[in-house]
C-alpha cells in the first residue's frame, strides 16, 4: 500500500512537470488500468502477445477472433474510442491492398468464388496477413494512445534495449519536432514572398529549400552535440524520474499474453 502511495504521487509529479511532453501527440489523456501500468510492463505484454498472435497457425480462424476480442476488451478498459482506433488503423491500408491481390496470384489449387477463380492457398495467406497484421496494429495503437513517448523511452531502458539505441530515438523524438517547424517556418517564408508549387518548374525551388533544411538540421545537430559534450556528457541521459514496479503490474500485464499462450497452443493441438 506505501509502494502504491510512492508510485502515485511520483506519476502524479511527472504529470505536473512533464504534461505532454514532444512526440505525445499519439497518447490519448485517461485515467485507466491500461494508462497507469508501467511502460515497460505493456511493452513486454504488447510484445509477448504480438508473438503469440504471429505463432498462431494461420487455420485456426476461432484464435484470431478470441484474439481480436480480447484487444477490443483492452480497448475498452482503456477507455478509448473505437472510431479514433479505426482511423489510427489505417496505416495498415497497404498490407490489406497487398493481401487483397494474393488471392489472384496464389499457386494451386484454387476454387470458384462468385465465379472468380482464386487460389487457395492465396486466400489463407490473405487471411493471415489481415488476422495477424490487425491484431498487430491494434496492439501498437493501443500502447501508443496509452503510453507517453517518454515513459515507453523509459520503458525500453527498463527491459535492457541498447543504449545508443535509446538515445537515438529519444533524439530524434525531440529533433522531429524542431525540423518539422523550421519547415513549416519555410514554408511560410516561401509563400510570403508569393511562391507556390504547382508543377515540375517549382521542383528546383523545392529541392533547395530541402538542402537548406538538411544543413540547418545537420548544423543544430553538431551545436547540441557540443553544448551536451560541454556540460558533461559521457553517453547516458541521467533522469531523476524512475517509475516504480510492483508485482501486481506484471501479474495485470501478463494476463494478455498468457491467455494467448493457451489459445495458440490449444490451435496447434487441435490442428
Amino acid at each position: 500500500m506505501i509502494i502504491d502511495s510512492q508510485r502515485i504521487t511520483l506519476d502524479t509529479k511527472s504529470e505536473h512537470v512533464h504534461g505532454h511532453g514532444v512526440g505525445d501527440h499519439l497518447y490519448v489523456h485517461k485515467h485507466s488500468i491500461v494508462h497507469d501500468l508501467p511502460a515497460q510492463v505493456k511493452v513486454v505484454a504488447a510484445i509477448g502477445f504480438i508473438f503469440i498472435v504471429v505463432l498462431t497457425p494461420v487455420h485456426a480462424v476461432w484464435a484470431f477472433a478470441l484474439y481480436l476480442t480480447m484487444m477490443f476488451i483492452v480497448v475498452g478498459l482503456a477507455k478509448l474510442h473505437f472510431p479514433l482506433v479505426l482511423r489510427r488503423m489505417l496505416i495498415e491500408i497497404p498490407f490489406v491492398i497487398f493481401a487483397v491481390l494474393m488471392p489472384f496470384f496464389g499457386s494451386a489449387p484454387r476454387i470458384e468464388v462468385l465465379g472468380i477463380s482464386l487460389s487457395e492457398a492465396g486466400l489463407w495467406a490473405a487471411f493471415g496477413i489481415l488476422a495477424k497484421g490487425t491484431i498487430g496494429v491494434i496492439t501498437s495503437v493501443t500502447l501508443a494512445a496509452t503510453t507517453r513517448a517518454r515513459d515507453l523511452l523509459q520503458g525500453l531502458e527498463a527491459i535492457r534495449v541498447p543504449a545508443v539505441l535509446i538515445q537515438i530515438a529519444t533524439f530524434m523524438l525531440r529533433y522531429s519536432a524542431v525540423v518539422t517547424n523550421d519547415l513549416a517556418r519555410m514554408k511560410v517564408a516561401r509563400e510570403s514572398r508569393g511562391f507556390s508549387a504547382t508543377g515540375i518548374k517549382h521542383w528546383k525551388v523545392l529541392a533547395h529549400s530541402a538542402g537548406a533544411l538538411f544543413i540547418r538540421s545537420y548544423e543544430r545537430g553538431e551545436r547540441v552535440h557540443l553544448a551536451m559534450l560541454a556540460r558533461g556528457y559521457n553517453g547516458t541521459i541521467i533522469d531523476l524520474y524512475k517509475p516504480i514496479v510492483v508485482r501486481r503490474d506484471w501479474l495485470i500485464a501478463l494476463v494478455l499474453p498468457v491467455l494467448a499462450i493457451a489459445i495458440m497452443m490449444i490451435a496447434w493441438v487441435t490442428l
